[in-house]
């Protein structure tokens, strides 16, 4: 049955998803089977891009949907369910390869940066990433990014690929301010596959393959490494899934030969878009376009942790006045985790009060595998965002209860240094 409860809700988000919301988002409703292909004719999926591995997905039973102008496997043989739980007890590949990758070269690289998120990039140390925010001058949120200092002169960018376009138009716009007022900085797009391997057994298949110590590789820092054979790929420990996990780029050329390499370990099977969203999910994580967006700031998205100590003082990013404003003077809503009883609930759900006064939306949710019950994300009034305060969701014209609750929704096992 609650297979069936999974199943059914991610085939009508594929839907919804790839026939009407902007592709930014489609990720959010790529879990299911084949039946969200159908909504794109055979035309549709002739223009799509392909990742270096879309052979080698189809060759292996990939089911390939549209998703943000790319050909991508949202499944495999596997179900869903089956997927999601390998990944949080073993590990899964994902193709990640349609995602913004860019180099940002030049001595006044960081201050660039720094004029476009709201992190603290000058203070990271060498090879040390962080997740921040490109931000607009009203104070919402244009796309989340992971920004890392890299030790060999550059700083390495990667963002969604549904904003792919905008980020990198809105990346140039900068620059051609920056040179103009004579700051030697420059863009460099990086043209290479981009897999991920998330979960606990991550390390132990990975260390045989590469030629660094992953034991001092921990969360949010990076290297270039050597990675069965092939030089010069850089492996950063991060992820989408809330597992310990890293995600690889590679010289196209190599793409498939690393992923075949990976898989000839038992504890590697691939996973697509369907269980990636149910795992970031779980892990608490927002997706662009349905969790964040333009309308809303980091203060209201329960960001704040993303914007540093000096930029908050120095107050030198876009939006920045209506953001330190917010933090002073709270906002009128917040992002919050909640959890529901009866049918599993989905974005654009109504949240009510318990005396049925609608005070939020729901912007993201599925039936957790994990915890086999309703998880939801959504944005309430902020007088309702306490942990364990009880409210109601609308689904289906029927009234459900629901409280509010802590993020992740499953406890995270990211690998830190002790």
């Amino acid at each position: 049955m609650w297979a069936q409860k999974v199943l059914g809700i991610c085939c009508s988000r594929i839907a919804f998803r790839v026939s009407v919301l902007p592709v930014a988002s489609a990720l959010r409703f790529g879990i299911g089977t084949a039946a969200g292909s159908r909504f794109w004719s055979s035309a549709q999926q002739e223009t799509l891009k392909k990742t270096p591995l879309d052979e080698f997905h189809r060759s292996q039973g990939g089911k390939m949907v549209g998703f943000a102008g790319w050909s991508m496997p949202v499944q495999y043989k596997d179900s869903h369910i089956m997927s999601h739980m390998h990944t949080r007890e073993h590990c899964s590949l994902f193709d990640v390869s349609h995602m913004l990758q860019t180099k940002i070269l030049g001595k006044d690289r960081v201050k660039f940066m720094e004029s476009l998120v709201v992190g603290d990039i000058a203070e990271l140390k060498e090879n040390q990433g962080t997740l921040t925010l490109f931000t607009n001058e009203n104070g919402g949120i244009i796309d989340d990014l992971i920004v890392t200092k890299t030790s060999d002169g550059y700083l390495y960018v990667v963002s969604n690929a549904g904003c792919s376009e905008k980020d990198f138009a809105h990346m140039q716009s900068k620059l051609k301010e920056f040179k103009t007022a004579g700051h030697d900085v420059d863009l460099e797009p990086v043209d290479n596959a981009l897999i991920a391997l998330q979960g606990p057994s991550m390390m132990k298949v990975l260390q045989n393959g590469v030629s660094g110590d992953l034991t001092k590789l921990p969360f949010m820092t990076s290297a270039l490494m050597t990675v069965y054979g092939v030089p010069g790929c850089r492996v950063t420990r991060c992820g989408y899934t809330g597992e310990d996990g890293v995600e690889i780029s590679i010289p196209v050329k190599h793409a498939v030969h690393i992923a075949e390499s990976l898989l000839k370990d038992s504890e590697v099977k691939l996973a697509g878009l369907g269980s990636r969203d149910s795992l970031r999910l779980e892990a608490g994580l927002c997706l662009y376009g349905n969790d964040i967006d333009e309308t809303s700031s980091p203060v209201e998205a329960s960001l704040l942790w993303t914007i540093g100590k000096r930029r908050r003082e120095t107050a030198d990013f876009p939006g920045a006045s209506t953001i330190i404003r917010q933090i002073k003077e709270k906002t009128q809503r917040k992002r919050v985790g909640l959890i529901s009883t009866g049918p599993p609930v989905r974005q654009h759900i109504p949240i009510l009060n318990t005396e049925g006064r609608v005070i939020g939306e729901v912007t993201s949710g599925c039936p957790s595998p994990c915890l086999k019950q309703n998880i939801a994300m959504g944005y309430v009034e902020t007088a309702y965002s306490k942990v364990g305060t009880p409210v109601q969701v609308e689904v289906r014209k029927k009234i459900a209860e629901a409280f509010v609750t802590k993020m992740p929704f499953v406890p995270t096992h990211y690998y830190v240094l002790k």
